[in-house]
């Protein structure tokens, strides 16, 4: 049978393979199928979450150019993230804790059975504080502070619209300690410009730091994929590659996409999306 990503309706992936989980959790429609090339694939609400043969470009890009640009990143706040994936690249660094906040149990639970290849174990390691909540109320409510804050969270729509607010990103500037610095996902930058555009708009009225992040990962509809990296102090332009690359190199780190220069190159942007943002 053929699965298609229904994000857009007036445009389809589709890739073919066979259903191995079709159920609608308390929050979302969640479905896995199993494919020849791109072997497991979660959707959720009818769009591409994540898939074993691509996934750790995607996570990979989430987590490194952070928590190595970062001077001494010590606790990280994951929003989502229920695949485990930003969970696996986080736990390769000498972090003290990861509170991971993810508002469906269902979705952790449909990784560890048909997605272990993703997390890897890493739902197991002790340094994970594992909390089933609203990320947005989490954020509003928590005394805590964060040296780096992760979020890992579908695209705009149903539960997740939260986390696209105003609001919510001045409370994740509240939680971020003073050298703290926060990533997202904003989607396609040719399917989903308007969601870039707003939010980059919304988080430099915030945080003095802002920069986009392009990254290519085959089975997100669209073309190039952006992250917004914003931070209370770090400039990631002007950091120096040669600190980036010696921890790189101290921490030993097993990566298949990223490397320090690939994380530089990545913040370069296209004149468009410079007009875009202006």
């Amino acid at each position: 049978m053929w699965c298609y990503e229904t994000l857009h309706p007036d445009i389809k992936l589709g890739i073919k393979g066979k259903s191995l989980y079709k159920k609608k959790t308390a929050h979302q429609n969640c479905q896995i199928s199993k494919t020849k090339d791109f072997g497991n694939v979660l959707f959720l609400d009818g769009a591409i979450q994540t898939t074993e043969a691509d996934e750790y470009i995607y996570h990979e890009m989430l987590v490194h150019p952070l928590l190595l640009t970062h001077p001494k990143p010590e606790n990280v706040l994951i929003i989502g993230g229920g695949d485990g994936g930003v969970l696996r690249e986080i736990f390769k660094h000498p972090v003290k804790e990861a509170i991971m906040v993810e508002i469906d149990r269902t979705v952790i639970d449909l990784s560890k059975k048909y997605l272990p290849k993703i997390s890897k174990g890493s739902f197991r390691d002790n340094r994970l504080g594992l909390i089933i909540d609203d990320g947005a109320k989490y954020i509003k409510e928590t005394p805590k502070k964060f040296d780096i804050v992760i979020i890992d969270s579908p695209d705009p729509v149903g539960p997740a619209n939260a986390l696209f607010s105003n609001q919510f990103y001045q409370g994740v500037s509240k939680v971020l300690k003073p050298n703290g610095v926060m990533i997202r996902q904003t989607g396609s930058v040719f399917l989903q410009s308007e969601v870039l555009k707003n939010n980059y708009r919304r988080i430099k009225k915030i945080f003095p730091q802002t920069f986009i992040q392009l990254v290519s990962i085959p089975t997100y509809i669209g073309g190039f994929f952006s992250f917004i990296i914003a931070a209370k102090k770090i400039n990631f332009l002007k950091a120096k590659k040669s600190k980036i690359k010696k921890k790189y190199s101290k921490f030993n780190l097993k990566t298949k996409y990223y490397n320090p220069d690939i994380q530089f190159a990545s913040l370069q942007l296209p004149n468009n999306l410079k007009e875009l943002v202006k």
